[in-house]
């Protein structure tokens, strides 16, 4: 008689515990995933000593080319452009812990990352981040231009 009041008493802890694993699951929303880009870039990862602009695409991706079509038009000797493609870059993807794309970053030369755009970005925008980086300040951003990072 013993014994099975142990195990009914075991079964009913159970039976409570499960239940309040239950609710809580209920209630707690699944962890959601964080779209952000890099903070810092190592500059030895990529070519060029200067201002940086990093295209962190998809081969796939139709969005990703249209920014990497504006990225190119500000390719400079003072500004490099370089194109990360997920297919042929994973690693570099990885390291920084690209998670979205297309994800443009403008860097200095040191490797700070002064801009980044998740997404769509215009060619002004694009300009005006460029500008304001390389000297801040020069580019009123009080009309909402550029701040979307």
């Amino acid at each position: 008689m013993e014994r099975l009041l142990i195990a009914v008493a075991v079964v009913a802890i159970a039976a409570i515990v499960g239940e309040v694993v239950r609710r809580r699951r209920a209630i707690d929303p699944p962890t959601q995933p964080k779209f952000e880009a890099p903070a810092q870039l190592d500059r030895a990862d990529f070519d060029g000593d200067g201002w940086l602009v990093a295209v962190f695409t998809s081969e796939t991706c139709s969005t990703c080319a249209d920014v990497v079509n504006k990225a190119e038009v500000v390719r400079s000797d003072e500004v490099a452009v370089e194109v990360v493609p997920f297919q042929s870059r994973k690693a570099l993807h990885e390291r920084y812990s690209i998670d979205a794309v297309p994800c443009l970053v403008i860097a200095d030369a040191d490797g700070v990352v002064h801009r980044a755009f998740l997404g769509p970005v215009t060619a002004t925008d694009l300009w005006a981040a460029i500008a304001n980086a390389r000297e801040p300040g020069s580019i009123d951003q009080s009309d909402g231009c550029g701040n979307h990072d």
